[in-house]
């Protein structure tokens, strides 16, 4: 089974464009960011619930945990929420009736019933394509997430950290290298 594609900017920014002009493009726009800017697994993404990643306060957190029951590997971990996933995720928020210490889920269908893994992964493809991108599946942000940040020096163990894997071997086979980065490489050397 062939990789999920890593996206350029311009090709993320074409799936966002695409978005923006389709039904539910606060939510579809939110959930996507989840997976780029967080490196989330869109089971993962199907798992949240809005008590999660809102605070009490009616804040986005700064980081927030998934239970073991919400991950792939049933093993917890924290994900940190960069500023700009916290702006996404609070311009999502907003549109959303309030419902602050209830445990329904952060992503709905238009069914107003929670996503499934498969369904969510179904979707994804779905905008992907939609988007005029071929070979982009759902785990597309997520090896973007992690590529990006091997290519601005981030270590393989924090990397591994982040994605939630046991084994730096996975996370190294997430990586796509490309000559940009071979280019930047080389100019290291002294």
């Amino acid at each position: 089974m062939a990789q999920a594609k890593t996206l350029t900017e311009r090709e993320l920014k074409k799936v966002l464009d695409y978005i923006a002009v389709h039904r539910h493009a606060a939510r579809n726009r939110a959930m996507v960011m989840l997976t780029y800017y967080a490196g989330l697994r869109v089971s993962e993404v199907a798992a949240l619930k809005y008590t999660d990643v809102v605070a009490e306060d009616c804040t986005i957190r700064g980081e927030f945990q998934l239970a073991p029951e919400q991950t792939k590997g049933g093993h917890a971990r924290t994900v940190f929420v960069c500023e700009k996933l916290r702006k996404e995720l609070g311009a999502y928020v907003k549109t959303l009736k309030r419902r602050d210490n209830e445990q329904l889920p952060l992503f709905r269908t238009q069914k107003r019933d929670h996503f499934s893994g498969n369904t969510l992964c179904q979707h994804f493809l779905w905008l992907y394509r939609r988007a005029g991108l071929e070979g982009a599946s759902s785990h597309s942000g997520r090896r973007t997430f992690i590529t990006n940040l091997a290519s601005k020096g981030v270590s393989v163990r924090v990397l591994a950290s982040l994605a939630g894997h046991r084994s730096i071997a996975t996370t190294q086979a997430y990586i796509d290298v490309n000559d940009d980065m071979k280019r930047k490489a080389v100019e290291l050397v002294f």
